[in-house]
């Protein structure tokens, strides 16, 4: 069986430029492609050679979701970012007005979280 890994995950957010922008400034993610989507949305593709995020947004306004997502069946629960350097990544994270929370050491690493402007909630690790 050949190998297997992530390449991306597709999230609906309320402005596709400044989660790219975001994700820049946090981690270092460059612009892999933008462009028309489906129904008349806009995706950028935001992340390294190998994975990234597809931030897409429909011509439409959005609702945010509301609720607890670990409580809805296909809820997405967090996107998990592994970094080298834990404090630095905090650091930027706070740098942008973002408050971190539950961080924890565990084996073999540690790792804290947070929520973006869309309340997609971040987990950032570092097995370093």
């Amino acid at each position: 069986m050949s190998t297997a890994f992530l390449e991306h995950v597709n999230v609906t957010v309320s402005d596709p430029e400044a989660t790219a922008k975001r994700l820049h400034d946090w981690f270092g993610w460059k612009v892999r492609w933008k462009g028309d989507s489906l129904g008349g949305g806009t995706t950028y593709h935001i992340g390294n050679e190998t994975s990234y995020i597809a931030a897409y947004t429909p011509p439409k306004a959005t609702t945010p979701l509301s609720g607890d997502s670990y409580s809805h069946r296909g809820g997405l629960n967090h996107v998990a970012v592994v970094v080298d350097d834990l404090d630095a990544a905090e650091a930027r994270i706070r740098a942008g007005g973002y408050v971190p929370h539950n961080h924890a050491a565990y084996e073999p690493g540690r790792r804290f979280y947070f929520e973006d402007d869309d309340g997609i909630e971040f987990e950032v690790v570092s097995y370093a």
